[in-house]
């Protein structure tokens, strides 16, 4: 990923210093578990870990594996240039995918963590700011046309309850692929015993996988990355709604423009929705990792290293840039310039037309057929849309309506508060009481 869609604590997890520590580990784990078992000498495990504070020499790893056209046996090879002559007893009865699968596991495991860490900093600042528009009047859109009223409350308390059921979604993905397997050639066991893969796994803060064909199954990869095209479509909807709003012709609320900040090359003018619409095109990019996930769960027998390509790219790549994206909403909803006086303007632009439905039940409710009741209402309203009329003033001096309706239940029926009346209850099933 490049590095202006990365921060600093996601890109390390995926570092080739952090990946060839985490082969390390798990290599030194597994001798330990061997040496208790009889099938290594003590000492060459406790030999193993001295190379615990050494830094590996990447690019070393690099030229070996040129050479040898393996990745593990590069790093083994290495590795045995530090331990010396006791290296022979590392990856007893293990196979290149128990190490790397593990490591893939661990590096995903980690990045969930910070991927939940950024869920709760957004979840806070949707919270805070729903509390803080509860009661703010707007109006609600369907197909972009004027519905009824809503409040911006509700709006990013829907926002709120979406990536609360999208952190479920994560804490159960981080679960599926927290699993370790060391069962080496095509998952018997046969040249390496279990306990040693149980050893490895509370060591690495992993569970067992129960059965493995070499590789760890990759349905697990493909439900974990799929859960992270969820949260990317979260992600876009939310700044959809954001541009949408922002539009001149609305502009009910818009991004922060800070100080010195420029909108255009070539129109002093212009406060664009930039940062939205960078997180609608990198929900588009996590999304897009979905797919081939879902395509590396078909391998050959017990394996095949078609995924491996695959994983290379989008293990860091899906995760650093949901990473970067959830950091950058939160900023956007804290610093979310919202305008309650624009919002009611934009409501009253169409003098009452909001209120049509309430009407409509009204004269239902009076005896009028429902048929006849909606004939009235629209004959009203189309002249509000086609001559701006008021729609109150309008339905006042239709007789047809007047015979079922007074004008004082006629104005009744356009009080706001009749739709925000339980948004309280609302609220409450979201956030609690």
């Amino acid at each position: 990923m490049i590095p202006r869609y990365s921060r600093p604590e996601m890109t390390a997890i995926w570092s080739p210093e952090t990946k060839f520590r985490i082969w390390f580990e798990i290599e030194a784990h597994a001798a330990d578990r061997m040496a208790e078992l009889g099938v290594i000498p003590r000492e060459a495990a406790a030999k193993v870990w001295t190379a615990k504070e050494v830094a590996f020499d990447i690019d070393r790893i690099d030229a070996i594996e040129r050479e040898v056209k393996h990745d593990v046996i590069a790093f083994l090879t290495h590795l045995s240039e530090i331990v010396g002559p006791e290296a022979r007893f590392v990856h007893q009865g293990m196979t290149s995918s128990d190490v790397l699968d593990t490591c893939f596991n661990v590096q995903l495991v980690r990045a969930s963590d910070i991927l939940l860490a950024d869920m709760d900093a957004l979840l806070a600042a949707l919270k805070a700011r729903a509390v803080e528009h509860k009661d703010t009047v707007t109006i609600g859109r369907s197909h972009g046309i004027h519905a009824e009223p809503t409040t911006f409350g509700l709006k990013l308390a829907q926002a709120y309850a979406e990536m609360d059921r999208n952190r479920a979604r994560l804490v159960a993905a981080r679960e599926e692929i927290a699993t370790c397997a060391i069962s080496g050639a095509v998952g018997t066991f046969a040249n390496i015993d279990p306990s040693v893969e149980v050893h490895v796994a509370e060591r690495m803060g992993l569970g067992v996988e129960p059965v493995s064909t070499q590789v760890i199954p990759r349905d697990r990869h493909a439900m974990f990355f799929a859960t992270l095209g969820v949260v990317a479509s979260s992600i876009e909807r939310i700044a959809t709604e954001v541009r949408h709003l922002q539009r001149t012709e609305v502009l009910e609320a818009e991004e922060y423009f800070s100080p010195g900040q420029k909108g255009s090359s070539a129109m002093p003018h212009k406060r664009n929705p930039v940062l939205t619409e960078n997180l609608t095109g990198l929900a588009r990019m996590v999304r897009a990792y979905a797919l081939p996930a879902m395509e590396n769960v078909a391998l050959w027998h017990e394996r095949d290293i078609s995924h491996s390509s695959v994983e290379r790219m989008i293990g860091p790549d899906a995760t650093i840039t949901l990473d970067f994206a959830l950091a950058r909403l939160t900023g956007v909803i804290e610093k979310l310039v919202v305008y309650p006086e624009t919002m009611m303007a934009n409501m009253n632009r169409f003098r009452g037309l909001v209120h049509s439905q309430r009407v409509l039940l009204a004269l239902t409710q009076a005896g009028v057929s429902r048929e006849d009741s909606y004939r009235l209402v629209q004959r009203n309203a189309m002249k509000v849309w086609e001559e701006g009329k008021d729609f109150l003033t309008e339905l006042k001096a239709d007789a047809d309506v007047t015979a079922a309706l007074d004008d004082a239940a006629l104005e009744g029926l356009f009080d706001l508060a009749h739709h925000t009346k339980h948004v309280d209850t609302i609220f409450a099933r979201v956030f609690g009481e």
